[in-house]
């Protein structure tokens, strides 16, 4: 079995306790427009171009064996419905401007990799977290890499918006020790503006998750405009009060994805949205902090 991933990143230590190792897995069905990693989107490994070491030379263009390249306003462009993902524009490409994103890799090989880093796991309480995208994407992939690392008596994290089949959400996150919970917005309309779906099947999952007794930590993208307000905070709180959700973690909106739109050829609709930064949201945090909740920045 393989899964399509876009990173393995070691030595994290802001996705779970301890140092840990993250698995990338690729795809994501939410469309938010704020998102830092652009090329977890799609399922499919892509194409990357950086135009500012171009020699705009041509090579990539005539060496193309099915004309999927186009030069316009001095860039170079891909299309997906002619590439065949031969990478022979990576290959000739003399200033290294084309790379790919994402790669399928045998579930064993991304076990062996993880395994390396056993030491650090054993020493400092950590391990491995699953995120993305979305790594409820590709279920049976995610499952059997989950089995594999239990073997190893390994503690497993994941970073999930929770948005699947129930009956999916289930059967995955049992092997986990620890869910970080993506909370985008809590008013269902809202979420779907914002993320193209609703947040009612992620907060009967969220629910779920909590009544097995799993441990739980929401995390909340503060983003401008969309959830920033105090009322959203108060909205927040009193859903997640319902569910019995305890700790919270706030995640202030940055810009640190931005070029990756421009090499992946994507508009990004938030250039202009100026980072928040975690004083700017102290009052938010307060109203979870009045609330009962272990809230951190």
């Amino acid at each position: 079995m393989k899964a399509t991933i876009f990173n393995i990143q070691k030595f994290s230590i802001h996705d779970g306790p301890g140092i840990r190792t993250v698995v990338f897995f690729k795809g994501c069905p939410l469309h938010c427009a704020w998102c830092s990693n652009p090329e977890s989107q799609s399922m499919h490994i892509e194409l990357t171009y950086n135009s500012s070491v171009c020699q705009h030379c041509l090579t990539c263009l005539n060496q193309c064996p099915v004309q999927a390249i186009t030069h316009i306003q001095n860039k170079i462009h891909f299309d997906p419905k002619k590439c065949t993902l031969c990478f022979q524009c990576i290959k000739v490409c003399p200033m290294q401007a084309i790379d790919k994103e994402g790669e399928n890799k045998e579930i064993e090989e991304i076990v062996q990799e993880v395994l390396k880093d056993m030491p650090f796991y054993e020493e400092s309480g950590g391990g491995v977290t699953f995120s993305g995208g979305e790594f409820l994407s590709q279920p049976q992939a995610a499952l059997e890499l989950a089995h594999q690392l239990k073997a190893y008596h390994i503690h497993l994290a994941c970073e999930t918006t929770g948005f699947c089949a129930h009956d999916t959400f289930k059967e995955v996150i049992a092997p986990f020790d620890l869910l970080l919970f993506d909370m985008k917005h809590h008013n269902a309309k809202k979420h779907q503006q914002y993320t193209g779906v609703s947040n009612d099947l992620i907060i009967k999952n969220l629910s779920y998750a909590v009544s097995q007794g799993k441990d739980v930590i929401a995390r909340i993208p503060v983003i401008p405009h969309v959830n920033d307000c105090l009322t959203d905070a108060k909205e927040f709180a009193q859903l997640l009060q319902t569910i019995g959700i305890k700790r919270v973690d706030l995640l202030p909106f940055h810009q640190f994805g931005q070029n990756k739109y421009e090499l992946l050829d994507q508009s990004y609709t938030m250039k202009d949205i100026p980072a928040l930064h975690p004083e700017d949201l102290s009052a938010y945090q307060q109203v979870f902090l009045d609330h009962g909740f272990d809230c951190h920045l």
